[in-house]
């Protein structure tokens, strides 16, 4: 069997290469690579990957006017209705409001007539009533970076001097909440075992966000994040999330949870749009500060230089990199999962997780996820959950 372009034996390749290549649709602008937190759970400081050290801290004017014409040409060349940017970091506030302003009228100029939808992923510190009205004039949404009430957010974010920043997101959120509450596209919560699921999902619930995303904390077979043990049991984050889920499902859905909608979406015959659930096609690239094209950077997590694809946005296309075996790897759906997820009933659900999770420094990505278990487990209750009630339905209807 031939090897990936990280010298490991990859499954169904024969089929990886004759996979169709999916546009990308949506584009991750790294616009700076340092940060004003220092969490101790981010993939991009503290894991495996310690590239950002030597990147420029901020994307240079030349550097974004050149990803804005390849994000215009990509677009039109595979004549997307829409385009997806998310304005990213580190921090990327730090970048400061003009260079901001500057990235978005770039690209939305090189992208047109294709419309592109902005959205800013931000840790909220810096999210006063100036860039508000910024974001508001530019219509850019916003997501922001919250693990629960003050107690379990300061468990992890916590600036360099050691103090804790869920107070000053949650001023952030609310002074977004009431004033721009169009803006407002959603909550980021990292899961932490020893935080409270219940007290976690009211809290975030307080702020009325219109999405939820609940992430697993980054890890790997080579490096197991905390209490995931390789046993099929016990299944501690399953057993955390399904009580969200519980609390989320019978009270009538007041929020999206992205990870439990999709999910359900694809137990009922459909597609997810989400990494890391069912076997979509990846259809995201990042730009780095210095221009370098990557893959998900959450592969940081797995190990050094794993999202790398050596292209670069001014001399490479992005149809370039569909041509790269990491990239149709990560394309293939179930044809890229490892022997042990191809013969497993759940692997159109769980896709085989979210790449970085299958990782392990003798096999490399041909494994399952390393949250194997509690996918399975997670899936099974939500499986079980809608067809009892598909069935009541059913029943109800004769």
């Amino acid at each position: 069997m031939p090897e990936s372009d990280d010298g490991h034996r990859t499954a169904g390749d024969s089929a990886v290469r004759r996979a169709p290549p999916v546009a990308f649709r949506q584009f991750v602008l790294k616009l700076h690579s340092r940060c004003d937190l220092a969490c101790d759970h981010c993939y991009v400081y503290t894991m495996a990957d310690q590239r950002w050290r030597d990147l420029p801290r901020i994307m240079s004017p030349r550097v974004l006017d050149a990803t804005a014409r390849r994000i215009g040409e990509h677009a039109r060349a595979h004549r997307l209705d829409t385009v997806s940017v998310i304005l990213h970091g580190g921090e990327p506030l730090l970048a400061g409001p003009a260079r901001i302003e500057s990235a978005v009228s770039a690209i939305r100029q090189g992208v047109a007539p294709v419309p592109t939808r902005f959205t800013v992923q931000t840790n909220g510190i810096r999210l006063d009533e100036a860039y508000l009205r910024l974001f508001d004039r530019l219509d850019v949404r916003i997501s922001l970076s919250l693990d629960g009430d003050r107690a379990a957010h300061d468990r992890h974010r916590r600036g360099a001097d050691g103090r804790g920043s869920h107070d000053r997101v949650d001023a952030a959120i609310r002074r977004l909440t009431t004033g721009y509450p169009h803006l407002f596209s959603g909550l980021l919560c990292t899961v932490d075992l020893r935080n409270d699921p219940v007290t976690t999902y009211r809290s975030l619930l307080a702020h009325r966000p219109p999405t939820m995303d609940f992430l697993l904390p980054h890890g790997t077979w080579s490096t197991p994040p905390p209490g995931r043990v390789p046993k099929p049991r016990p299944t501690p984050y399953a057993d955390w999330l399904i009580t969200v889920f519980e609390q989320w499902y019978h009270a009538g859905p007041p929020v999206r949870i992205r990870l439990f909608d999709e999910i359900i979406q694809v137990l009922l015959g459909g597609h997810s749009r989400l990494a890391g659930v069912g076997t979509s096609p990846a259809a995201v690239a990042v730009v780095q500060t210095d221009g370098a094209i990557e893959m998900d950077d959450t592969l940081a997590a797995a190990h050094s230089g794993a999202a790398r694809t050596g292209l670069h946005v001014l001399r490479d296309r992005f149809d370039d990199a569909l041509d790269l075996p990491a990239v149709r790897a990560q394309q293939a759906g179930s044809a890229s999962l490892c022997a042990t997820c191809q013969a497993c009933d759940r692997r159109r659900v769980c896709g085989g997780g979210l790449r970085t999770h299958r990782w392990r420094a003798d096999t490399g990505f041909d494994n399952p996820s390393v949250y194997c278990p509690d996918l399975y487990a997670l899936i099974g209750h939500i499986g079980r959950t809608i067809r009892r009630d598909l069935a009541v339905l059913s029943g109800a209807a004769r």
